[in-house]
Formats: structure tokens, C-alpha cells, sequence
């Protein structure tokens, strides 16, 4: 038996090179060969996996988070030139411990932007998961008006605009009467309205029509990180993979990494167990872990080893 132990991250908890090690070690345990592969898909970490099977050189920059504090922020350069920036590096949940997307800005993003492109690379690839804010990407067109062509939008989901803060406001820290101010605010974007109905969209907070907007093509994040890492070919000679993220729900569904990760393998022949920290829908080869965040590691460790056994 030969695995392939292909995680995202659990977000504030494991990075997905380090979920994915954990997976392998049960594996190894049970004396099954493993092979590590960390994936993503637009949001948090996908840099950093793009980076571990690409190689590049990162850059650091000081950009505004979503409060209006300095943050120092990293951008990878990726061998081709291509450079990638992730918005939750600026302006991501885990820059702040305060949720308060009635405030949060996008500026900080577009700073970013600036300062990859000021290097002039051969390509700029934007993530969009992970941000703090819903501001349709107001703050961020305060700082580019413009991009030059062939910009690529990762979107993590395949949400509209007028979805986005009933569906990821909560998360973000917003109230039922934060969320209804949000939905107005975003309606009241005319400007977007072009690009309201276009699958991703609302990722990010609207900056996924905000991008589309300034002329980026928006593409399904998970589809474009497991391409260019080559996860097709790496699921040759494998009999499971494996992958999952911190919770497993609707927006999972939504074209994130793990769903893609197991729709690519079974359209491979390859088995795909998927875990989630928590599991809230339903489905076959579903597998739980114990919800503490402080045992994360040790679950994956332990599925690893009852799936080689199994």
C-alpha cells in the first residue's frame, strides 16, 4: 500500500506541511510508504505550498493590516518570475486578534500588490482567501486603479458577491445586524455590479469582483495550486490519499482544496479519505478528529496509523 498524505491547513493550528507529516508518520508507523504533499487553495499558506514544490525566493514588504497598522508581510517569487501574493499575509485573520469587518480595509492588499509589481515579474498571481474584510475591495482600489494583463485571482470559494457576507461574515466577526449592513454596502458598489454573478466573486469579501474589476481573470484557487504542483502525477502509485482542513462544512463544498484534492483523485481511480477537526456534513470516508486544536498533530498521527492498518 503506498499513501499520499495531501492536507490544506487547519488555520491557526497546523500549516499544511505540518498536518501533512503528521499524516505520514501514522502511515509509516503502520508500515505504509507515504509521500507528503501540502496543498491549498487561494487562501492562507498557499504561497508557502507553492513555494515547497516550486522553489522561489521570498520578499518582504510593510503593508497596512486591515485596522491600519503596519504589518510586515512576505511575497514569493517564484522561479518563472511569477509573483505570488497572498492576501491574508496583510490582510488575513491571523494578523489581528479583533474581528471587525465593518472596519477592516483591503488597503493593505493593494500595498502589497504595489510593491510585487514595482519588481517588475513576469506574472503576478493574486490568493484572495483568508482576508478580514468585506469591503468589495474599496480599500484596495485606493491604492491601483489599475493591472497590468494576464493577472490571475486565486478564489478559495465559488461564491457570489450578494453571498459573501451572510455566508463568511460570522466568521469574520460580524453580527445578523453587521452582515445586513455589509449586503447593503456591497449592493451599493455599482461599479461591481458587472461582475456580481461571476463564480468567486465574493471571495475575500467582494475582492474577487473587485479584481475581476481592475481586469484580473478569476480562477478556481484549489484547480490552480494542485495543477502547478503536479498532484495528478504525484497520485501515481497511490492507493489513498489523503487530505482534509480544519472543518469540513458547506463552504467546504465550495471549491476548497480538500474537495478538489478529492475530486481529482477519484477521477484518477485513487482512493480519498478527507478529516476535519470538525465534520459538519455528510458524506462517505469522512473522518473526525477530536476538535482540540492542542492534539491536532497527534489525531493526524493516529488516523495516518488506523487508515495504513485498515
Amino acid at each position: 500500500m503506498r499513501a499520499l498524505a495531501c492536507p490544506a491547513s487547519l488555520k491557526g493550528v497546523l500549516s499544511a506541511a505540518e498536518a501533512a507529516a503528521a499524516l505520514a508518520a501514522g502511515f509509516r508507523e503502520a508500515g505504509v510508504e507515504a509521500d507528503e504533499c501540502a496543498i491549498a487553495d487561494g487562501g492562507e499558506g498557499t504561497a508557502e505550498v507553492l513555494f515547497a514544490a516550486l522553489g522561489g525566493e521570498w520578499r518582504e514588504a510593510v503593508a497596512s493590516d486591515p485596522l491600519g497598522r503596519p504589518v510586515s508581510a512576505r511575497w514569493l517569487l517564484l522561479p518563472d518570475g511569477t509573483a505570488v501574493v497572498e492576501s491574508a499575509q496583510a490582510i488575513g485573520l491571523g494578523v489581528l486578534e479583533e474581528r471587525d469587518p465593518l472596519r477592516a480595509s483591503s488597503r493593505g492588499l493593494g500595498e502589497l500588490v504595489a510593491v510585487a509589481l514595482a519588481e517588475q515579474p513576469s506574472a503576478l498571481v493574486v490568493a484572495l482567501g483568508g482576508s478580514a474584510t468585506m469591503d468589495g475591495g474599496a480599500g484596495m482600489r485606493e491604492v491601483l486603479s489599475s493591472l497590468p494583463p494576464g493577472v490571475v485571482a486565486l478564489c478559495d470559494v465559488r461564491s457570489r458577491l450578494g453571498e459573501a457576507p451572510g455566508l463568511y461574515g460570522p466568521q469574520k466577526g460580524a453580527s445578523p445586524e453587521a452582515v445586513a449592513e455589509l449586503e447593503a454596502r456591497l449592493a451599493a458598489m455599482q461599479d461591481l455590479t458587472p461582475f456580481a454573478e461571476l463564480p468567486g466573486s465574493g471571495a475575500a469579501g467582494g475582492l474577487g469582483a473587485a479584481f475581476a474589476l481592475l481586469g484580473a481573470e478569476l480562477v478556481a484557487g484549489a484547480a490552480y495550486v494542485l495543477d502547478r504542483i503536479g498532484f495528478r502525477e504525484r497520485l501515481q502509485g497511490v492507493d489513498l490519499a489523503v487530505s482534509g482542513e480544519g472543518t469540513l462544512d458547506a463552504t467546504t463544498r465550495e471549491g476548497k482544496a480538500p474537495w478538489e484534492a478529492r475530486r481529482v483523485s477519484e477521477d484518477a481511480g485513487v482512493r480519498c479519505a478527507l478529516f476535519g477537526g470538525r465534520v459538519l456534513v455528510d458524506g462517505a470516508d469522512l473522518h473526525a478528529l477530536s476538535g482540540d486544536p492542542r492534539q491536532a498533530a497527534n489525531d493526524l498521527r493516529l488516523l495516518g496509523r488506523l487508515l495504513g492498518e485498515s
